[in-house]
């Protein structure tokens, strides 16, 4: 009987799990990544967060960067290629791994912050979440990605007027 895709990468779901920064290495494991919960998003990205995707230079995370610092907002895979000069086919295998969202810096309502993506320094950004709580999340989130606020609220043990607070910040 074949093995699933699932099966074939489990070694690899088990260091995602461990440390969700883990650099990928070809198509099928940036599916297994992105089925995870665990892409990037192509208007926030790090150059550290690139160069987890197979293929990305150095020079590609700086340049696609910079853009985005510098107030470029990619709205499709199209712009990150055009912003490469690539073909949109040469980055195709990335699609599964790669979100645009858009952030309307004007806008009084924040931008939620994904707790299966969000770094220690982004979580520290919410209002009255102290620095330990957000190094509990993320060292809770490596056990696998939350399936949602109340699966979130659960494992972290968030009292619930703190997760009232918060509601309005975070997303999954």
């Amino acid at each position: 009987m074949p093995r699933s895709p699932l099966q074939h990468f489990h070694p690899l779901r088990q260091r995602l799990r461990q440390n969700p920064q883990t650099r990928l290495r070809s198509r099928g494991e940036v599916e297994i990544a992105a089925a995870m919960g665990l892409g990037i998003d192509a208007n926030r990205a790090t150059i550290d967060d690139w160069l987890r995707l197979p293929g990305i230079s150095i020079h590609q995370a700086r340049t696609l960067t910079e853009l985005t610092r510098s107030g470029v907002i990619f709205f499709a895979l199209e712009d990150v290629a055009a912003a490469l000069g690539l073909p949109v086919a040469a980055l195709d295998p990335l699609a599964p791994g790669i979100q645009f969202r858009y952030y309307d810096t004007d806008s009084l309502v924040p931008t939620p912050i994904d707790l299966n993506q969000a770094t220690v320094e982004q979580l520290c950004r919410v209002p009255e979440l102290p620095r330990d709580w957000a190094e509990w999340i993320v060292r809770s989130r490596l056990a696998g990605p939350y399936r949602s606020l109340e699966d979130f609220q659960h494992r972290c043990q968030v009292p619930p007027a703190a997760m009232s607070r918060w509601l309005h910040h975070l997303r999954i």
